[in-house]
This record gives C-alpha cells, structure tokens and sequence, in this order.
C-alpha cells in the first residue's frame, strides 16, 4: 500500500501518498550529552470499560513494553505524568501500580548489561511524577489545615516513587493551587518536602494550556512574579533540587530561567513547541529534556542526542528540525488532549493492540486531526512499518465513515 486516502479539510477526499519509513539507529552506548526522559502514556485492557470516570485498567504487558522499547533508544521514561493521564483517566490506586512495575522493569533493564543503558541506574533510567491527586477538592479544609493534608497526600506519593527506585517529580497540584493563598503557601509546602527528601527531586511548573485548574500556581497569574518565587525555593533548597521540567511553552521564560539556575540544577525543557532550539543551546546553556513528545518520537529523539554525542550539533539539530511540525500538531489547542496523538502513534506503529485510551481519551481529536498526524508522522519517518500503519489507519477511517 503505497498511498492512503484521507479526509481534506474542505469536506472532501485526498490521496496521500506514503514517503516510506527511517531506518534509526539504537545506541551502541549510552546518550551522554543531554540528559533526556520520555513521558510515557498508558495502554488499557481494551476490553476494560475505558470510559469517562471509569477505574483505569492497564495492559500492563503492553504498557511496560512500550518502556523497555524507549529505554532501548537509551532514553529515560518519565512516568506517571500528565502523559499517562494523571488528572485525566488515570486514578490513584493504578498510579501506584504502574509506579511499583515500572520501577521493577527498570531495575532490570539497569542489570541487564544492554548498551544504551549500561552502567544506568534505576534513577537515570526512571522519573515518576508524585502529586496530590488520591485527595477529593471538595472535601479539602481550608488555611494551614488544608496545606498540611496536601503535604501528607506528596508525602504518600513521594514515598510510593522512592521506593520503586524511581527519581522524584514533584507535579504541580490542583488541590494546592486550590486552597494556596499566596507564595508563602507554595513555599511552606515546597520547602516542606524538599527539606525531607532524601535524594534530589525534579520540580515541576506546568502551565494552564496543559490543566487549567493550575492557574495562579506559585501565587500569582503574572509569570514573571511567579518566577521569582520558584527561583526563590531553587536558590534555598538547591542541593535538593536534581532539575526543573518547565512546560508553559515560552522558549525566551525557560531561556532566561536556565541562565538563572545555579549551575548544579538541571532544567529539563517541557516545551513541545521549541524544544529543538532549547535542546541545542544558544552557545552558553542548553536544555536537557522531559517531554511527552519525545514519547512520540523517540527513535528521531534518540537519533538527535546520538549525533550530539558525536559531536554533530547541526546535524543533532536537523533531526529535531524535522519532527517540529508534527509536535505542534500533535500539542495544538487544546492542548491537553495532545496524549490522544501519542497514543495514535503507538497503535499505528503496532505498540497497543487498539486504539483506545484510559477515560476514552481517544475521542479527544477529530479524525481530520488524526490524519495530518498520520501525514506528519510520516514525512518526519516515523511510521516504522508505512504499510501496516496505513492498514491500521484505513480501518480506522472506514468505522468514521470515511471514503465509505
């Protein structure tokens, strides 16, 4: 199959005509000159009742699978991130599962000698998000009361991460952002746990286009008085403090952040529209990675970092050139329904037996916008059999009526 057709914007037909898959490369070795985590989603049972409010129930083969596949690239997993649907489908009481097996699957990729991740330990190899998310906002008391239920709700959390092995992240929280009356309620929180931890966290700021329940986070709706107090917490507490993954899609922010970090924190770019040029660097700093896009396209990801590692910068850089389009396509407004892409790459590409999500994520976009996804993916090379995928797809296209 050789050419596929897909719905036009006009209402239409169009006949596409396949470009044909990349062969990329796996690592010989382990990346080394940027340290880079793919935040990876969630595959359901899909016989499971993958509908709004519904328990999540995990393919869990499928699902660690798709882990050890990114960890073969040499790439970190970022799990248990708004990725795999924390807010949005994905409950507590799964999290913990998925925490404890991924963190089980890492500590036996990290003994087993492979050469993308030789020498890695369960940390470099695993970053899982800890937040606040088993607590009922409606039910949450208010003022100092209030802080001290959602510290011991991180506190239930960061235990579960530390003890699969895991790095730390410490997500942004809805129930915070809820009951926080000013930067002093973010700080005694913060300040809290990263006196506590025994091991450096990553902190992470995620912006209202990813979950508009965070507005205000850090005590204030203006950016750059919101800074101030993060940078603050930083500059306290920065031997606890591993990095910083910042996702409010503002390359010149997270430029002037980085510049600003003290030189023993990492800043991990969040940003799935810019991240080739942060990821690059302006000559002085450059941006290690924590991205969900890189769950999409990780061997162009994987290819990148290996040519920076050889001292192709440029070409490092192409790489990453070529798959932007498809990440502002897939992370367009709105953009927290960007995981529905992912997804659709992964069945595409043969990684889930169907195309289905938590919550049933998967009606999130339009067929039309699955299609430029489909067309995007593949002139950035990364549909890995071009044939099956556009089978997979056309049967897809048919159950929407499309060309029938």
């Amino acid at each position: 199959m050789n050419f596929l057709d897909l719905p036009a914007a006009d209402g239409g037909m169009k006949r596409y005509s396949l470009r044909g898959g990349t062969s990329w490369a796996r690592p010989a070795a382990p990346l080394t000159s940027r340290a880079v985590y793919a935040a990876a989603h969630v595959i359901p049972e899909v016989s499971a009742d993958n509908t709004p409010g519904a328990p999540a129930v995990l393919d869990w083969d499928s699902t660690l699978a798709y882990r050890s596949e990114l960890w073969s690239y040499g790439l970190g997993v970022a799990d248990a991130m708004d990725t795999a649907q924390r807010g949005m489908g994905l409950d507590w009481a799964a999290t913990q599962e998925l925490i404890k097996r991924s963190g089980a699957e890492a500590a036996a990729v990290a003994g087993s000698g492979a050469a993308a991740t030789a020498g890695k330990s369960v940390r470099d190899l695993l970053a899982c998000g800890a937040g606040t998310d088993q607590l009922d906002l409606a039910a949450l008391p208010s003022g100092r009361a209030g802080l001290d239920v959602v510290l011991e709700a991180y506190r239930e959390q960061v235990s579960v991460v530390s003890g699969a092995g895991a790095k730390v992240i410490l997500m942004a929280s809805r129930a915070l952002a809820a009951i926080a009356e000013g930067p002093e309620d973010y700080l005694y929180v913060y300040g809290t746990l990263l006196a506590e931890v025994d091991q450096p966290v990553v902190l992470h700021w995620l912006g209202t286009m990813f979950d508009p329940a965070l507005a205000g986070y850090w005590g204030s709706t203006d950016v750059a008085r919101a800074t101030e107090v993060f940078l603050g917490l930083i500059m306290d507490n920065a031997s606890a403090v591993d990095g910083v993954k910042v996702s409010l899609l503002d390359a010149s922010h997270e430029v002037s952040l980085r510049a600003a970090l003290p030189a023993s924190v990492r800043l991990y770019t969040g940003d799935d529209y810019n991240y080739p040029e942060l990821i690059h660097g302006d000559g002085t700093h450059h941006s290690d990675a924590l991205l969900g896009i890189f769950a999409a396209i990780y061997p162009a990801a994987s290819a990148a970092i290996q040519e920076y590692d050889a001292g192709n910068p440029d070409a490092g850089r192409a790489i990453l050139d070529s798959t932007r389009d498809l990440g502002l396509h897939i992370f367009s407004a709105p953009t927290f329904y960007y995981k529905t892409g992912v997804a659709f790459l992964s069945w595409i590409n043969g990684r889930q037996p169907g195309f289905q999500m938590v919550g049933g994520l998967q009606a999130g976009r339009s067929i039309l916008h699955l299609s430029r996804t489909f067309e995007l993916a593949d002139t950035a090379g990364l549909l890995e059999n071009p044939d099956e995928a556009a089978h997979r797809f056309g049967q897809l296209l048919s159950t929407y009526g499309v060309g029938v």
